[in-house]
């Protein structure tokens, strides 16, 4: 599965945060993460801790936005995270949680995608964010 999403998006390990793509459609893209051994490297920014930085979440959101984007046919191209336009934090995630990520997709353009996301460990909501990307490439 790794390899399908190296084909959507141009990020690679150890900056690749979507294991899987488990649905898409014009309005809504949902995808997987759990972070492993793979991402140990993460625990440099709070080495004494078990959590996945706040910021990852945000960018492992994007990431699975613009792979479910590219599965959607609508765009090609290399596309950057331009602007988070909000962000709120409810609760924390844990290397081994599995991670939903349910992206609502507000502006999908050539060259401007705007998207909106909800991660989730469970039913649980743990960050919920806005961002935008443009197309840089």
């Amino acid at each position: 599965m790794l390899q399908e999403i190296e084909n959507l998006i141009p990020h690679r390990t150890p900056f690749l945060f979507v294991d899987e793509i488990i649905s898409f459609t014009n309005e809504t893209i949902i995808g997987i993460k759990t972070f492993d051994e793979r991402d140990i490297w993460l625990k440099g920014s709070v080495p004494k801790s078990e959590y996945i930085p706040g910021t990852i979440l945000i960018e492992s959101m994007a990431q699975c936005g613009g792979a479910g984007v590219r599965l959607l046919g609508i765009t090609n191209g290399i596309f950057g995270l331009v602007s988070i336009e909000d962000a709120e934090f409810f609760a924390t995630a844990k290397f081994t949680d599995k991670i939903k990520f349910v992206i609502q997709n507000i502006r999908l353009g050539e060259k401007i995608i705007k998207q909106s996301g909800i991660a989730y460990i469970g039913d649980k909501k743990i960050i919920k964010a806005t961002w935008m990307c443009v197309k840089i490439q």
